[in-house]
């Protein structure tokens, strides 16, 4: 719903001044922009590099060359990659691609990163960086981290605000965190 690939059926749900249950079709790139999208199957370009596979979510928007390298380096940086801009996405390991998606999913600086099970693929130590730095992403690029998950382990371990569903019904909106266990 929030990226519009299914459309609202009824009640309202607002981004920002995006109301999504009126928005038209031809707004809902403008909307994208403002979004940062991280898929549990890392959906690289498995052709470009590192550096490329950032740069391209840039590109795509029309950012100047000078911009996109200086912003593509800043990420590389954030995410821990500095060394792998050279680096094709087969040459890295799950939890270095699911950090190139991260740095390709922030390189235009979103007001939200939704990050749809990035810790599905990983093991628990990888899971754990992943949750570190998106912590990070958070505090530091002043980014909205909307995060999918079903690993009760870093629920409960990183203890961020955790709104529960069920059969598309929210069933718990804990401010503290953690995984509920209830009838």
């Amino acid at each position: 719903l929030l990226l519009c690939e299914e459309r609202v059926s009824s009640g309202r749900l607002h981004i920002g001044p995006y109301k999504l249950e009126k928005l038209p079709r031809r707004r809902i790139p403008y909307l994208r922009r403002k979004m940062g999208v991280v898929f549990q199957d890392f959906r690289l370009l498995e052709r470009k590099t590192v550096f490329e596979n950032i740069a391209f979510a840039l590109e795509v928007i029309n950012v100047p060359k000078e911009k996109i390298r200086k912003r593509v380096r800043e990420v590389m940086n954030l995410v821990g990659l500095d060394d792998k801009g050279n680096s094709f996405p087969q040459e890295l390991s799950g939890g270095q691609q699911q950090r190139v998606a991260i740095a390709r999913a922030i390189a235009n600086k979103p007001k939200i990163l939704i990050a749809d099970e990035p810790t599905g693929n990983l093991d628990p130590q990888k899971s754990d960086e992943i949750m570190t730095l998106l912590e990070k992403i958070n505090r530091e690029e002043k980014t909205t981290v909307l995060m999918v998950t079903h690993d009760i382990t870093l629920v409960n371990k990183h203890r961020k605000r955790t709104i529960a569903l069920e059969a598309g019904h929210i069933v718990a909106d804990m401010n503290e965190g953690g995984y509920i266990k209830h009838d």
